[in-house]
């Protein structure tokens, strides 16, 4: 079956798209309702379908390791460099507005718009503050933090162990001979 979202050939088993987590068992179940003279409500079949695609994407992150506790910290300092990127932009503007003006070249009912054109600095310097507050109070209170425990099993899932030199499989000259001599052994133990 081809992914309706991304154009991905995957196979009829699988429930949701491997490149795009788009749900394929939805797309099935609508196209099975069509040749059935069924009418579709597509009010529910959206709804699901964005259910579906958020649980895939929270499977997705669960898998990479992505925990609740991340997230939030992401969000902190994505509020620490919006706001900070405010603050450099209203600095900036104040400073070479000033000097537009100071140099003389302005008429004068122009300057006080150029004067408070630092202003427009605080936009992101509020969303950063926005997403400091989300980030430190808002997640924080809706979630319980993260205890060592869940925080060592989300690594070990997401980590690769080395192996051991006692562990490892000599390499034989050839993958063909190898498996061919394994396969003889095991024709002579039946």
């Amino acid at each position: 079956m081809f992914c309706p979202q991304c154009g991905t050939n995957e196979s009829d088993e699988l429930k949701f798209c491997k490149s795009c987590g788009a749900n394929l068992h939805a797309v099935r179940q609508v196209v099975a309702r069509r040749s059935t003279g069924q009418r579709t409500d597509w009010g529910n079949w959206v709804a699901e379908a964005i259910r579906v695609k958020a649980i895939a994407k929270e499977e997705q992150e669960r898998l990479r390791g992505i925990t609740p506790e991340v997230k939030r910290l992401r969000e902190v300092k994505a509020g620490v460099i919006t706001a900070s990127a405010g603050v450099a932009v209203a600095v900036f503007l104040f400073v070479f507005m000033q000097g537009i003006i100071l140099s003389g070249k302005v008429r004068p009912d122009a300057v006080e718009i150029i004067a408070r054109l630092w202003v427009v600095g605080v936009i992101p310097l509020c969303i950063g503050i926005g997403l400091l507050i989300n980030g430190l109070f808002v997640k924080s209170a809706a979630q319980p933090p993260a205890t060592p425990e869940v925080i060592e099993k989300a690594g070990q899932h997401n980590s690769l162990r080395s192996g051991e030199p006692s562990n490892r499989i000599p390499a034989a000259f050839s993958v063909t001979e190898e498996t061919t001599r394994h396969l003889s052994g095991a024709d002579m133990k039946e």
